[in-house]
C-alpha cells in the first residue's frame, strides 16, 4: 500500500499544468529511438559473425546443415548474438527503473512540484510498455517450456497498484483533507521512498554472476547515455526545457528494471546478460547523474 498512497501524496502537491502529457509521449520515443540503436548494434554484430565465418569458410558441418535441418539450434547455440541474448538486449533497452529508482531521483532533484512529469512518464509510458512491448520481445524471441505458464500481461497490469493510483490522485487534489491525514500520507510517501532504495540493495546483493560485460556496457551506454541524450536535446527543439526536461530526462537515463530478471526467467531469455545490466547499471548511474545536471540544468 505504501506505493499507491506515496504517489496520492505527491500528486496532490504537484503541479498540473502544461502540456504534461508530453511525458508519456517522451517515454515511448525514447524506447523506439534506444531499440532502434540497440537493434542496429545488435545487426552489425550478426553482420560481424557472418562476415568471420565466411572469411574462414564454410564448415563441413554447416554444408550438411541442408541434409540434417536440426543442426540449426546448434548453430544459433553458438552464435554470440543468440535470440535469448537479442532479447534480454531489447529487453533491457525497453524496461527502466522508473519507478523504485526513477522516483525516489526525481524526487531528490526536481521535487515535489514536478514528479507529475517523472509519474506520467512511468505509469503511461514505461509501465504500459513493459506490459506490452516487453512482454511481446520476450515472446519473440524467448521461449516456455511446457511446466511454464505465460504471464498474463492484462491481468499482472491490473495487478499493479500504481495504475490504479494514478486516478485516485488525479481525483483527490481536489478533496480536501485535515492537515493530520495529509501530514500522515508525506510521511508514509517519504518513508516509501526510502525503503525503495533499501530493497534495491537488498535485490543487488543477491546478483553474483557478472558475465557478458562487453554487451551490458554496450546496452547501457545506449540506454543511459545516448538516448538520453537525443531525446534530451531533441525536447529543446519543442520549447520543454528546465525542470519538466531535468524531469524526463533524468527518467530516460534510469538503469534497466529489475522485472527484466523475472520477465528473463519466466520466458528462458539470456540470464547472465539481464543479470549484469542490472548490476552494471545502478553503477553507472551514479555517475551519470552529475551529467545531465550539468547538461540540462
Amino acid at each position: 500500500m505504501g506505493v499507491p498512497i506515496s504517489i496520492v501524496s505527491f500528486l496532490r502537491q504537484a503541479d498540473l499544468s502544461g502540456w504534461i502529457v508530453i511525458a508519456p509521449a517522451t517515454a515511448w520515443i525514447a524506447i523506439l529511438v534506444g531499440g532502434g540503436l540497440a537493434w542496429i548494434w545488435i545487426d552489425l554484430g550478426l553482420s560481424d559473425e557472418r562476415f568471420g565465418k565466411l572469411s574462414k569458410g564454410i564448415t563441413a558441418r554447416e554444408k550438411n546443415l541442408e541434409t540434417n535441418p536440426s543442426m540449426n539450434e546448434t548453430i544459433e547455440h553458438e552464435s554470440s548474438w543468440s535470440g535469448a541474448t537479442q532479447g534480454s538486449f531489447l529487453l533491457a533497452m525497453t524496461l527502466g527503473n522508473t519507478a523504485f529508482m526513477g522516483y525516489p531521483v526525481s524526487l531528490a532533484l526536481v521535487g515535489p512540484q514536478y514528479f507529475a512529469w517523472s509519474l506520467f512518464y512511468d505509469l503511461i509510458g514505461s509501465t504500459i510498455a513493459a506490459y506490452s512491448v516487453g512482454i511481446a520481445l520476450a515472446s519473440r524471441f524467448g521461449s516456455v517450456t511446457g511446466s511454464q505458464k505465460k504471464p498474463n500481461p492484462f491481468v499482472s497490469m491490473a495487478k499493479t497498484p500504481a495504475l490504479w493510483s494514478l486516478p485516485i490522485g488525479v481525483g483527490m487534489r481536489f478533496v480536501p483533507l485535515p492537515t493530520v491525514i495529509s501530514a500522515g500520507m508525506s510521511t508514509i510517501a517519504w518513508t516509501t521512498v526510502t525503503l525503495s532504495l533499501v530493497m534495491i540493495g537488498m535485490q543487488l546483493s543477491q546478483l553474483k554472476t557478472l558475465r557478458n560485460v562487453k554487451k551490458a556496457l554496450t546496452c547501457l551506454s545506449i540506454k543511459m547515455l545516448l538516448t538520453p541524450l537525443v531525446v534530451g536535446t531533441g525536447l529543446m527543439f519543442f520549447g520543454v526545457t528546465g525542470e519538466p526536461r531535468m524531469a524526463m530526462v533524468l527518467q530516460m537515463a534510469m538503469p534497466p528494471a529489475f522485472s527484466t530478471l523475472v520477465i528473463a526467467q519466466a520466458y528462458n531469455l539470456d540470464r547472465d546478460l539481464t543479470v549484469t545490466t542490472l548490476a552494471f547499471g545502478v553503477v553507472l548511474l551514479l555517475f551519470t547523474i552529475p551529467i545531465w545536471l550539468w547538461l540540462f540544468s
